[in-house]
């Protein structure tokens, strides 16, 4: 996914910063990473306040398999609710969701 349209695409939290890493993108706002693209697809961070509620809205919880023989790792980002995949105003909600969480990790 090139980064105009992940601009675009959360363009209702104001400036957006990507930066390349792992093979994937951190998309951050004002200096906190929400966001990741990894393999074209767009995880939203979550946290325990959070997940149950990308749950419910059928995301799906990325997995990291790394290396060969490594343990798999759940990590923090969801995959983006169908819901709100072609609707701007439902998208709005989950970033802010994500951007929230990213503020509450940072304490």
């Amino acid at each position: 996914m090139d980064d105009d349209h992940i601009r675009e695409l959360f363009a209702s939290l104001g400036s957006i910063t990507i930066r390349r890493m792992f093979g994937g993108k951190g998309i951050y706002c004002e200096g906190r990473i929400f966001a990741l693209e990894v393999d074209g697809e767009i995880l939203l961070k979550a946290d325990a306040l959070s997940a149950p509620d990308f749950a419910a809205a059928g995301s799906r919880q990325w997995v990291y398999t790394g290396h060969t023989g490594r343990k798999p790792t759940a990590m923090p980002y969801w995959s983006i609710p169908d819901e709100a995949v072609d609707d701007p105003d439902v998208m709005a909600l989950w970033a802010r969701r994500a951007y929230e969480a990213a503020l509450r990790a940072r304490g």
